[in-house]
């Protein structure tokens, strides 16, 4: 009786000191016991599921193997380019005369700056980050040079630009479009520009009908400039070195500008290359489109006080679509395929048509 008391007394301080330890652990580690632990076999216990959650360790962002410029921010886009032989380089290809004003954005550091003062008559350089304008500032300081230097600190695409005569800049890649634009905008005319792009961009601007890149962007800058790739720019000549490879591009502006209403021209483009691959008669007959069109025909008639047609509806307008199209021989052909002149045709069939984009 004694022993079976005793054996008896000792399972119960057993199991008692094995649901305290369980509990115990349960609150101090949560994820890793689960409730029924006790009553699982020591050898098949799985905690895999319940493991404290792996905290994700913040490594410090390294650009460079080196220091960074002062000032270099990567909000602002800033890419410094360090190798002399690039600077030199693109500075060869603008082919600077000793009379000629050359404008300049983001120039950082200088160090193409200093190179095409000794090589003109003026450098306008426009600078949004101020302490790069001290930087620059005072490299110039007490020098030559410091007459030839004009600094505007500001934002390009927001400043109203003064006379130029050639373009040469290493641009924050974020404004490359806008500032092609705002450039091909310009009057009067400058004489070229050199700048380095983001490769696949720079590739967009020269691309022909049926590759890949050819875009809206590709067909706008062909119709207004001619452009050019000169040299392919390691990603590792700059500091700190950005994502992608870059490639220096030269646009010289088609003078006289051609004579084509850009807004006009840009409202049928963008619709072409919503769906490049796309007939086009599938493009210009969707319901949308027509629509847009119907609303376009209308205000154009009323402005030039012009009578609509009778029962004048969506169906009127895609009649007159469809034998436009036809007319040009353009029905079954893909924006994809057309060059600027086939463009240049389509746009004057739509509005010999009162067709109107804009």
């Amino acid at each position: 009786f004694v022993s079976h008391s005793w054996l008896f007394g000792s399972t119960i301080c057993f199991v008692c000191f094995r649901v305290f330890k369980l509990m115990f652990f349960q609150a101090l580690l949560p994820h890793r016991y689960k409730p029924n632990a006790f009553f699982v076999p020591a050898g098949k216990r799985q905690f895999s599921k319940y493991k404290m959650p792996k905290q994700k360790r913040k490594r410090p962002v390294t650009h460079a193997a080196g220091p960074n410029p002062s000032g270099a921010k990567g909000g602002l886009g800033q890419h410094f380019l360090k190798n002399p032989l690039v600077v030199n380089g693109i500075v060869q290809k603008a082919a600077l005369k000793p009379h000629e004003v050359v404008m300049e954005v983001g120039p950082g550091t200088g160090n193409m700056t200093m190179k095409m003062l000794d090589a003109c008559k003026k450098v306008i350089a426009i600078e949004l980050d101020p302490r790069m304008v001290t930087e620059l500032q005072k490299r110039v300081q007490g020098s030559d040079s410091e007459k030839k230097l004009q600094l505007i600190y500001g934002d390009f695409l927001k400043v109203d630009l003064p006379y130029f005569d050639v373009f040469v800049a290493n641009i924050p890649y974020q404004i490359s479009s806008p500032l092609v634009f705002k450039l091909l905008a310009h009057r009067p005319l400058f004489r070229c520009a050199v700048i380095m792009f983001q490769e696949e961009f720079a590739q967009r601007l020269t691309a022909r009908p049926g590759e890949n890149l050819y875009c809206r962007l590709s067909v706008n800058t062909q119709l207004l400039a001619r452009v050019q790739q000169l040299m392919k720019v390691g990603k590792n000549n700059f500091r700190p070195p950005p994502k992608v490879d870059s490639r220096v591009v030269r646009i010289e502006p088609r003078n006289p500008p051609p004579p084509v209403n850009f807004v006009e021209w840009d409202g049928m483009v963008r619709l072409c290359f919503n769906r490049k691959n796309k007939t086009l008669r599938s493009v210009f007959t969707t319901k949308s489109v027509l629509n847009l069109l119907e609303k376009n025909f209308r205000t154009y008639h009323a402005l030039k006080n012009l009578p609509l047609p009778e029962t004048f509806n969506t169906n009127t307008v895609k009649i007159i679509v469809e034998e436009t199209l036809d007319s040009v021989e353009m029905s079954t052909t893909r924006s994809s395929k057309l060059d600027v002149d086939d463009f240049l045709v389509l746009l004057d069939a739509f509005n010999k048509r009162n067709i109107r984009f804009s």
